[in-house]
């Protein structure tokens, strides 16, 4: 029996007012309850891969993954299965989660903020903003740090900084390709986000904002602890560190590595909100996150960076403006990076929805092995 992906298929408005979205349900069936008893609402609609302005992709045969050595554009899909590597197994070694908690009070960079109860309405003056107010408000942040058994104390290890963490499914995957020699044996640090979501939240202001502050807030705040509190030594060198994310965790994963190269090299990303999200709204960069394929890639020089990228058909759409189809833009980002040359794999996913975890329970494996391409396994 197959196993069919049941995708989120998330409404941008829905992801603005803050709810939790219902699964998307199977082809074919009734459309999704809304939370709260308001009625049904439609799941977003299929894209198709071959449609007129996409890239041109290599179709997989279904179930597979494309090769780890290949770079370009590829669909899986429709049936996803789970990895090999996403098996919790009793015959590798396991290894050791430190959990700890940061206050934001304690905080240079984000003392925390969040959005006022309410729904957003659009700015009368311009159709692609949204009218939102935020106050200050602080929040306890969790963070997780997978410190693998193969790790010898005492020397510098190379690492992946994950958004909206813990995140179990990665750390499974280490254990077992990790013992592999798949991978090298690296420190996983799983960041949970400051709450809230999309505009005027304090997981928005974070992940989708376009500066390093992000990156910055990481490297002052968390690392330093993740040092101390896990007793490892994280690289300096950025060909040993990644990040990872999905949505606008995917977001703030390039993000990371696009305003500070010299600190990241390696991004992977789930469904990534390469979409105008940015707010307080930059005069310099209006459409946000959008303008990494509108501008930002297309204008400037090739950057030390190889990114894994999906995106599903029924990912998330808004037609409130022209820059809010999660699909279009991961399409675009996979033409503009080819037209630079950058190395990078793009997986259109059939018939799933917004970062669905079938489809990362498939592909994990695959997506962390492409990405640290090149770099030593001892």
């Amino acid at each position: 029996m197959k196993m069919r992906c049941l995708g989120i298929g998330l409404l941008f408005g829905s992801l603005m007012l803050g709810q939790t979205p219902a699964p998307a349900p199977a082809p074919g069936a009734a459309p999704v309850a809304a939370p709260g008893g308001r009625g049904a609402r439609p799941q977003n609609p299929a894209r198709d891969p071959h449609t007129p302005g996409y890239v041109t992709a290599k179709e997989l045969p279904d179930g597979a993954n494309p090769s780890p050595k290949e770079d370009g554009n590829f669909i899986m899909g429709p049936t996803h299965a789970p990895a090999p590597e996403m098996t919790v197994r009793e015959d590798v070694p396991h290894g050791e989660i430190f959990n700890f908690v940061m206050e934001s009070t304690d905080s240079k960079f984000y003392p925390g903020i969040a959005r006022e109860p309410g729904p957003m309405q659009p700015d009368p003056n311009d159709p692609t903003r949204m009218l939102v107010k935020s106050g200050p408000k602080p929040y306890t942040r969790k963070v997780a740090v997978y410190v693998p058994k193969q790790y010898v104390k005492g020397t510098v290890a190379p690492f992946i900084v994950g958004a909206d963490g813990p995140d179990q499914m990665l750390f499974t995957a280490l254990d077992n390709m990790i013992a592999a020699k798949k991978l090298p044996a690296m420190i996983a640090i799983s960041i949970g986000n400051g709450s809230g979501d999309s505009l005027g939240s304090e997981r928005g202001l974070e992940y989708d904002t376009m500066s390093g502050k992000y990156a910055e807030f990481v490297e002052a705040e968390v690392l330093p602890l993740v040092e101390q509190k896990a007793g490892v030594k994280l690289t300096k060198d950025p060909e040993g560190r990644a990040t990872m994310g999905g949505s606008s965790g995917g977001s703030a994963a390039l993000i990371m590595a696009w305003y500070h190269p010299e600190l990241y090299h390696r991004v992977l990303t789930y469904s990534g909100t390469y979409v105008n999200q940015q707010w307080p709204t930059d005069p310099a960069l209006p459409h946000g996150a959008w303008e990494f394929h509108e501008n930002l890639i297309p204008k400037s020089p090739v950057k030390p960076i190889r990114l894994w990228m999906q995106v599903g058909d029924r990912d998330n759409l808004t037609t409130r403006d022209a820059y809010h189809d999660w699909v279009l833009a991961n399409e675009n980002m996979a033409k503009v990076l080819a037209a630079k040359g950058y190395h990078y794999q793009f997986v259109f996913s059939q018939n799933c929805g917004h970062t669905d975890r079938t489809v990362k329970a498939q592909s994990l494996p695959e997506a962390l092995e492409y990405v640290w391409a090149g770099y030593p396994v001892k």
